[in-house]
């Protein structure tokens, strides 16, 4: 890798597909690094058609046009922290656990894109099984869903306690950290405190009202679990929520914030993208 600069800003790089909307993938990946004051840097994984309304079909890279990507990057800068997104072949999967093997790349982010908001899959069956036993044990930290983390876990969530036994679960197949988005579980009614609590530690959830209906999303850090909980904000408007979420989680690392901290400060971001589409 290139010798690190203290004068520069940090960089971090983003795998994942092209949406040429904007609405999600790089795009909103590239606004988010730059919002945290980061060097955006970017490989395309899949050329993807899609608008608000669904995806129509895409055209994947090749491991050897993903690395041709990677390559000059970290030639020229040191790359502070990955973040992970669509990586629809077994190919593909493959030649990023390569890179990361080789010390090219450090521990990503990832964020296990598996099917789109319409329903247009969006990972291959064979791409999530090499992406379970070769990606995920290389991963900083895994941002599923709940449709992603069941699948991962082999098990349903209806709540908080199967959110906690599923995240183990997917330590067990060798992720360091994974946060569930409880997003798609229905939020909870009353106050349940206002801060978040992990490991002791607590940062401020900007924005939440007493009484106001709350989302929850699940940490597990090396076998040690908390919550991070947040007002529910209803929209329809705003895709890539996702991408948003693990590519600021990224850019906060690559300033070396804690990653409780870094969830924190994302969950805030997010939140306030919804809040102002509204």
């Amino acid at each position: 890798m290139a010798a690190e600069n203290y004068n520069e800003p940090p960089t971090v790089l983003t795998i994942a597909g092209f949406d040429p909307s904007g609405g999600a993938g790089i795009i909103a990946d590239i606004r988010t690094f730059v919002h945290f004051g980061c060097r955006p840097t970017a490989a395309i994984t899949s050329l993807t058609f899609q608008n608000s309304q669904g995806v129509f079909g895409a055209i994947h890279e090749t491991a050897e046009s993903l690395r041709a990507q990677i390559l000059p990057i970290v030639k020229e800068f040191r790359v502070d922290a990955v973040k992970v997104g669509m990586l629809p072949t077994a190919e593909l999967v493959h030649e990023v656990a390569g890179l990361i093997r080789e010390g090219r790349l450090p521990a990503p982010v990832i964020d296990p894109v598996m099917q789109s908001s319409s329903g247009h899959r969006l990972m291959e069956n064979e791409a999530f099984e090499v992406f379970v036993t070769e990606l995920l044990p290389l991963s900083r930290l895994v941002t599923p869903n709940i449709p992603e983390a069941e699948k991962l876990a082999g098990m349903n969530i209806v709540g908080e306690e199967e959110m906690q036994q599923a995240a183990a679960r997917i330590r067990e197949l060798g992720a360091r950290a994974v946060l569930i988005k409880g997003g798609h579980l229905k939020p909870e009614s009353g106050v349940r405190g206002q801060r978040s609590e992990v490991r002791g530690q607590r940062s401020e959830i900007r924005g939440q009202k007493p009484g106001s209906r709350q989302a929850t999303d699940l940490l597990d850090d090396q076998g040690q679990q908390g919550s991070f909980r947040g007002e529910w904000i209803e929209t329809q408007s705003v895709r890539g929520t996702g991408c948003m979420l693990s590519s600021a989680i990224a850019a906060c690392l690559a300033k070396r914030m804690s990653l409780v901290d870094s969830i924190s400060a994302a969950k805030e971001f997010v939140a306030a993208e919804i809040q102002n589409s509204t």
